[in-house]
């Protein structure tokens, strides 16, 4: 009775349910253990009993299971021991020695340095933040504000100064080495209408070749190219040049020249300028352009096209190959990339070959001036020297075709041409000689006249 009493019912029906499972296979547990849930259900077996039955039943099926244990977490310091360390820190910190007065502070050197250091590292960061703030307001538009003080600088350099004061120059050649009387008033008045046609012709030059001009090193900082003047600016300032230009040649001087003046802006901005991109015959075109002032000066003095004028014409033709093919030789890729159609670019051989003929041909047409009775014998001789150097550059240029001997050849160009200049005006037939030559060949001439009358 005492057993009866110590053992409970319920854990004699789980020790019943345990040797049932031993007794019994693994294929009847499914039905027992419905069977055994319904027991349950008429013995009011409570949900604790029922796990543990459920965890007997998953060991029996899976002896291989082996619960895992998680690895526990590392104890969390007490209070106390924290405490305990602060106060060992404490006490290290308390034995540290203090520092000795045998060490000196710094010098005012390093504190110098220091100080340079601290200055250079904030330019630096001055400049960074400079350049960006630049770069940035590169990529921006920016509105160009056109100055009165700029104002000339900038119609200068749209006007070429410098080629325009070459062209004036050589104007003012072919009017001094006509055969007449010297005229300061005529002289003027032609050489300041011979500027305005040249500072016309180049404006509208560089109005036609903005998009060209930007794509070359050599012209991209060009006043329209930069937008620092309007088109329509440009094209003010060019007719302001050219109408007043014509019509002082044309009424000031003598209508020839003002037709010649007229033709040649009519040939460089309609013909050269559209050329420059079709064909290289524009070299051709181009030195057309650049012979026609010095017969512009000749004719402003004399008011006709003689054989000196067609002379000093062809000097200037035959000199613009040597200068003009040796510049571009140098600039191939700027024309390349500006879409330009030069001899430099497209055919090489007949670049350098061109400018060497040319340059022999200064020496013929110098030996032709004393024949014409422009100079006297004097001048060939003189020019020979001159002539003979830039030929021998011209073939150094042709044999090395190197970007050293263009430029020595370019170079050279520069100071020939007034060099030639000058000699051909020291050695000119003055005005006195020539009207004594034609008294006495028309006295000669009425004399034999006067011989065979009876």
């Amino acid at each position: 009775m005492s057993a009866a009493r110590r053992c409970s019912p319920p854990r004699a029906l789980a020790g019943l349910f345990v040797w049932r499972l031993k007794n019994t296979g693994i294929r009847q547990i499914p039905c027992q253990f419905v069977q055994l849930c319904h027991v349950a259900n008429d013995r009011l077996i409570t949900f604790q009993y029922f796990n543990f039955l459920k965890r007997m039943y998953v060991t029996q099926c899976n002896k291989d299971l082996s619960q895992r244990a998680k690895p526990k977490s590392d104890s969390v310091a007490s209070p106390f021991r924290e405490l305990q360390q602060l106060d060992q820190e404490k006490k290290v910190i308390h034995k540290i020695r203090p520092i000795s007065p045998l060490h000196q502070p710094l010098s005012e050197a390093s504190i110098s340095s220091e100080l340079r250091e601290m200055k250079s590292g904030a330019q630096t960061e001055g400049s960074v933040a400079a350049i960006r703030t630049e770069a940035k307001g590169d990529r921006q538009w920016k509105e160009m504000k056109l100055r009165l003080d700029d104002l000339p600088g900038i119609l200068a350099r749209l006007s070429k100064i410098k080629l325009t004061a070459l062209v004036v120059s050589t104007a003012s050649a072919g009017f001094a080495m006509a055969p007449v009387p010297f005229d300061l008033t005529c002289f003027l008045l032609a050489s300041l209408g011979t500027g305005l046609a040249s500072c016309a012709a180049n404006s509208i030059n560089q109005f036609f070749e903005v998009p060209f001009d930007s794509n070359m090193n050599r012209t991209k900082n060009r006043p329209l190219v930069r937008g620092q003047i309007s088109p329509l600016l440009a094209v003010c300032f060019a007719a302001s040049c050219g109408v007043p230009g014509i019509a002082l040649l044309t009424l000031g001087v003598n209508p020839l020249t003002g037709a010649l003046g007229a033709f040649n802006i009519f040939l460089y901005t309609c013909c050269y300028t559209p050329m420059k991109r079709m064909s290289i015959a524009n070299t051709w075109v181009g030195a057309v352009v650049g012979a026609i002032p010095p017969v512009m000066g000749w004719t402003a003095a004399t008011g006709s096209l003689d054989a000196g004028a067609l002379l000093l014409g062809g000097i200037l033709y035959s000199w613009q190959f040597p200068h003009f093919n040796a510049l571009s030789w140098g600039l191939r890729e700027d024309y390349s990339r500006g879409g330009y159609c030069m001899m430099s670019v497209t055919h090489p051989g007949l670049c350098r070959r061109v400018a060497l003929r040319h340059c022999l041909a200064l020496i013929g047409l110098s030996t032709v001036a004393p024949v014409l009775d422009i100079t006297t014998w004097t001048f060939p001789i003189i020019s020979l020297p001159i002539n003979l150097y830039i030929s021998y550059l011209a073939f150094r240029f042709y044999r090395d075709a190197d970007r050293s001997s263009s430029r020595k050849l370019f170079f050279c160009s520069l100071w020939h041409l007034p060099m030639l200049l000058l000699v051909m005006f020291t050695c000119k037939k003055s005005f006195l000689e020539k009207e004594d030559k034609g008294d006495l060949l028309g006295e000669g001439h009425g004399r034999v006249m006067e011989i065979r009358l009876p």
